[in-house]
């Protein structure tokens, strides 16, 4: 494994890039450590692609400088930065095998020997016994895999990975995602990665960038960025979140409010705001916090807990859990989903239910936020 030291590390100081008018990344410091996996996430149009481009050298920042390690590579062309990029088009050439397609950028560097580097890659990518076909004899999968070989061969300090499983079917990324994530462990050299798969990122990477509208939203890991959005554009993007509008009743260890009546508890440190008494708050509980039980039970629920009584709208089975949308004074189509263990027969729509969870899986946002930011609409995952 490469030692993890800050010698390695991408650097970006104050890049953006401007076209006319409109800006696509607004002026950005990241470092990304060396030796770690590391993934911009984000809807179409936020600015992860021109970011990594940047890094790339094929984007020249309008201000700013990228530095690889020590060296300040900003004015560098790509082909003299350490660094390789795998795109979703894999690129690979047609007319030659898959051992000359791994050995093409040693050959271009004028090295004869090279069986024992392309062996090697071809054992790291699982391919051995597929050196001599031709790429269009592969599976899109193993064709990913030829072109992080090729990338690899080449000691690149950082791979840039530009939705590399973007063209693969469902079943296929998730196998991908998981082989991807082995390699990186494996040759110990940085990725970054650029998606806007959420489940994507979260899987793979050992820190997130949520990019939104050319700037960074919220950076770190990924159960800290779910368990711990600081905005309602996190909230919502990264998965689902019920965000209900409160007033503040008391603000000290842990915060008090009221939402139509129903009083509801979080702690002060999951708050990203510092609310103050009167004002107002979006409080957030992610949908598989939460415990639903007929209201005739609500007896059985623990003192403690957060509740909320409502009517079930609607419920869909999806094999794993079911997932329930219930219409409450407190929040309109509040989602719940709850695993199928033992199901009940008594949630069906048209029931009045009690929702319950523990105030420690609270979070709190400042409500001055849109509510809805980051809510994918049909148009743009289409």
């Amino acid at each position: 494994m490469t030692d993890k030291t800050a010698g390695g590390d991408v650097r970006l100081s104050g890049i953006s890039k401007h076209y006319g008018t409109f800006t696509a990344v607004h002026p950005l410091d990241l470092t990304i450590p060396q030796g770690s996996f590391f993934a911009l996430l984000g809807a179409s149009g936020c600015g992860k692609t021109t970011t990594l481009r940047m890094i790339a050298g094929l984007e020249e920042p309008s201000t700013g400088t990228v530095h690889l390690g020590d060296r300040d590579v900003t004015h560098l062309p790509p082909h003299k930065r350490p660094v390789n990029t795998v795109f979703q088009s894999y690129a690979l050439f047609p007319h030659l095998t898959i051992f000359e397609n791994i050995a093409f950028g040693l050959r271009r560097r004028g090295i004869k020997s090279v069986k024992k580097q392309v062996d090697e890659m071809l054992e790291l990518v699982q391919l051995g016994q597929f050196a001599q076909r031709k790429p269009h004899q592969l599976s899109g999968g193993q064709q990913q895999r030829v072109a992080v070989a090729r990338a690899l061969i080449n000691h690149p300090q950082v791979l840039l990975l530009d939705e590399p499983l973007g063209a693969l079917d469902l079943k296929l990324r998730r196998q991908m995602q998981l082989e991807l994530k082995r390699i990186q462990t494996e040759v110990g050299i940085t990725f970054v990665h650029v998606t806007h798969d959420q489940e994507e990122a979260m899987t793979m990477a050992d820190t997130v960038a949520v990019m939104n509208g050319g700037r960074v939203e919220q950076l770190g890991a990924p159960a800290g960025l779910y368990e711990n959005p600081r905005t309602t554009f996190v909230a919502n993007f990264l998965g689902t979140s019920n965000l209900i509008e409160a007033s503040v009743e008391s603000a000290a260890s842990d915060i008090v409010v009221s939402a139509c009546g129903t009083t509801l508890r979080l702690p002060a440190a999951r708050c990203s705001t510092t609310p103050s008494t009167g004002g107002k708050l979006l409080v957030g509980v992610r949908p598989e916090k939460i415990s639903l039980v007929p209201a005739e039970e609500e007896h059985t629920v623990a003192t403690g807990r957060n509740r909320i009584t409502g009517r079930i709208a609607a419920s869909s089975f999806i094999g794993v859990s079911t997932q329930f949308v219930i219409d409450s004074p407190v929040c309109p189509e509040l989602e719940v989903y709850v695993q199928n263990i033992e199901r009940d027969g008594r949630l069906v729509p048209g029931a009045e239910v009690v929702l319950h969870w523990n105030p420690e899986h609270t979070f709190g946002l400042d409500a001055a936020q849109d509510i809805d930011a980051g809510i994918e609409t049909v148009e743009e995952s289409a």
